[in-house]
């Protein structure tokens, strides 16, 4: 079972969002919090949580902050963005920081735990609305970035895999190979272009139009 920390401002928008996230029964919401601050004080005296569904604008800590310090200290809790702002900067700058997605507060049930599931698995869920507005701006600061030589056939169809928000388990069908070696084949890649996880590889992929 999955552990969730649901962390916004407003009572009623955990309340409703913990309703709709335990509709599923691998999805267990343990612990809430008001803010960015609150949050990462319950990660330091909690380490047992999985996914953080994370708010934007909070006062004392917003959650652009939050996630930074989180991804820091605590690289393998994932952290899914929900905002009413449909704002492609807030979009750039957590997934910049290693936020696992990005959906609006408009998106219902299903996609909520879709993207949980998509994110627990490394996908990177974004929801359409924000990725029409993200996509352009990653594509804009490309400048013609060149591919790293040393990268192999392989590792390009693996990062162009992820590029495309796809599972480890969907990269290995693709590609023909095991769980295990494509997961070994991310982490070569990883060290390779000194990025510090999917998310940034993903990124990566976008900026070098790796197809």
């Amino acid at each position: 079972m999955w552990r969730v920390m649901i962390v916004d401002d407003q009572d009623i928008v955990r309340e409703g969002l913990k309703v709709m996230l335990e509709q599923d029964d691998k999805i267990n919401v343990t612990h809430e919090a008001e803010n960015g601050k609150e949050a990462v004080e319950i990660l330091e005296n909690n380490h047992l949580i999985d996914l953080v569904l994370m708010d934007v604008r909070m006062p004392l800590m917003n959650g652009m902050e939050a996630t930074r310090i989180i991804k820091a200290k605590w690289p393998l809790v994932k952290i899914l963005i929900l905002t009413t702002f449909n704002d492609e900067q807030y979009a750039m700058e957590t997934l910049k920081d290693g936020a696992s997605g990005f959906l609006l507060k408009t998106a219902d049930s299903e996609r909520l735990i879709s993207a949980v599931y998509s994110a627990m698995k490394e996908g990177l869920p974004i929801q359409e609305e924000v990725a029409a507005k993200v996509i352009p701006s990653l594509l804009k600061r490309k400048q013609a970035e060149e591919v790293p030589a040393d990268l192999t056939k392989r590792e390009l169809a693996v990062i162009k895999r992820v590029g495309e928000g796809k599972t480890n388990k969907e990269i290995a069908e693709e590609l023909f190979l095991s769980v295990g070696t494509v997961k070994n084949h991310v982490t070569a890649i990883l060290q390779k272009l000194h990025l510090r996880d999917r998310t940034q590889l993903a990124i990566f992929a976008v900026r070098h139009n790796i197809s």
